[in-house]
């Protein structure tokens, strides 16, 4: 049995599997096209490379949400550790299931070949697919659901890196003792150059400057945490720990390998699709090793003293340095999330084409309704930052409601509804069990980061 994969330009694909050489071509500008998105529209769309792919899932799920790592470590104990490395293998096979069920199968009898043809091209057309013949509105309530869930998350996200860019700026100009809601405003006016993105070449670019970023302070902590090797207590650690703390830590520990909603386009817009699967397995095995290598020597380092936030843990004369890097990671990391949300939002709200799929959209630049909605996003963004308590809570919270459903719940039953027929017993039974989990951390998390929020209040 040979299995050849050919990907011509930006828009044929040839998957043939059979026992000659006679292969078949499908293009996916084919009459089948996706609910939501124009299918003609995506010859013209610009490509990325797996690296430059690679970069943006890397910035997704190695961003700044790594500082909470440690904290949610010292929470949880050496569950968490096994939480840490189970997390990452989740999170690369619901990913890599989420992509596959944007394709079909066509059998051709002539050629004895079997062609996989990419109909879908959102989440959106996903559920779609998935709630059709279930009920005569479930897909369009369903296609709104998936809409909300991407869009809230997206803007916890956005909330997230304003938060820390707020509290980062006012660290460092402490010594002016600038009020908090100025130092969030002044983050605020250096994002404003987001409102005229159009498309994903320049967000990749941010996301390579945010992930050497990234290398150089994690490099910086874990070179202080090895000085300070001699003072290591693995009492730290417990394998006892506190339910709710534990469920909280599970929550921020799933969020931080949130990537599924970027997948869809990302793998759209790469130039050989064909290295998806390695791309995705090698970006979660580094994260993985970088996550528990630098949670795990900062617990060992700081103890029960670990703060929320790690950098606030170093001392006064390397924190600048590192609060720079990070504040400069922080601000670069937004774009991504800030693009992906703007585009659903002005697909749904004003039936834009999206603009990563339309060139002539692009070369117009953005409209003033498109500029309307792209403004009430990022004001809403730092509305939300000011009125944020806590950041680890937060995480906890948006990783238990739309990280636990978009990253687990949703793509394993996706999975199993359009790929049944073609998956083994044991994909099957992975997918019920992750399914079943992320059922459970789900409801579990949201009950005891709201209680927690509620008493922070």
């Amino acid at each position: 049995m040979e299995c050849c994969v050919v990907f011509v330009g930006t828009s044929d694909i040839k998957i043939t599997l059979g026992s000659d050489n006679t292969h078949s071509t499908t293009s996916l500008t084919s009459p089948v096209q996706s609910l939501s998105t124009d299918a003609t529209a995506l010859n013209s769309h610009p490509t990325i490379t797996a690296w430059e792919a690679s970069w943006n899932v890397t910035n997704a799920i190695q961003g700044i949400f790594v500082l909470g790592l440690p904290f949610a470590l010292i929470q949880s104990g050496y569950m968490g550790l096994v939480v840490l490395i189970l997390s990452a293998w989740v999170c690369n096979h619901t990913g890599r299931s989420l992509v596959a069920c944007l394709y079909e199968e066509e059998h051709s009898e002539e050629s004895r070949s079997v062609s996989k043809i990419r109909v879908r091209h959102s989440y959106q057309d996903i559920m779609d697919a998935c709630c059709k013949g279930l009920w005569p509105s479930w897909s369009v309530a369903g296609g709104w659901l998936i809409n909300i869930a991407q869009v809230i998350e997206l803007l916890m996200t956005c909330t997230l890196y304003l938060l820390v860019s707020t509290t980062l700026l006012c660290d460092s100009l402490s010594a002016v003792a600038l009020p908090r809601s100025a130092c969030s405003l002044m983050s605020l006016m250096v994002l404003l150059p987001c409102l005229l993105l159009t498309d994903l070449r320049p967000v990749s670019m941010l996301s390579l400057l945010c992930s050497l970023a990234h290398i150089l302070i994690s490099l910086l902590v874990i070179l202080y945490c090895l000085s300070c090797a001699s003072n290591w207590s693995w009492s730290s650690l417990s394998v006892s720990v506190d339910p709710e703390d534990f469920i909280v830590s599970v929550g921020v520990i799933i969020f931080s390998y949130t990537s599924q909603i970027f997948l869809p386009p990302l793998e759209g817009s790469m130039e050989d699709r064909g290295q998806f699967d390695t791309m995705l397995g090698w970006t979660h095995g580094v994260a993985c090793i970088m996550k528990t290598t630098f949670s795990l020597l900062a617990v060992l380092t700081w103890g029960p003293k670990t703060s929320e936030v790690i950098t606030d843990n170093l001392p006064p004369n390397l924190r600048p340095v590192v609060n720079l890097c990070l504040l400069a990671k922080a601000l670069l990391s937004y774009p991504l999330p800030f693009y992906s949300a703007a585009e659903i939002l002005q697909t749904c709200l004003l039936r834009d084409a999206p603009l990563s799929s339309s060139s002539k959209q692009r070369s117009q630049g953005v409209s003033c309704p498109a500029l309307l909605v792209r403004g009430a996003l990022l004001v809403s963004s730092y509305l939300l930052s000011l009125l944020v308590p806590r950041f680890s809570l937060l995480m906890g919270l948006t990783g238990s409601v739309t990280g636990a459903a978009m990253t687990l719940i949703l793509p394993c039953l996706f999975h199993l509804k359009l790929q049944w027929g073609r998956l083994t017993v044991q994909d099957r039974l992975i997918d019920v069990a992750i399914l079943s989990l992320g059922l459970i951390c789900s409801v579990a998390g949201v009950i005891c980061s709201v209680k927690r929020m509620w008493e922070d209040l």
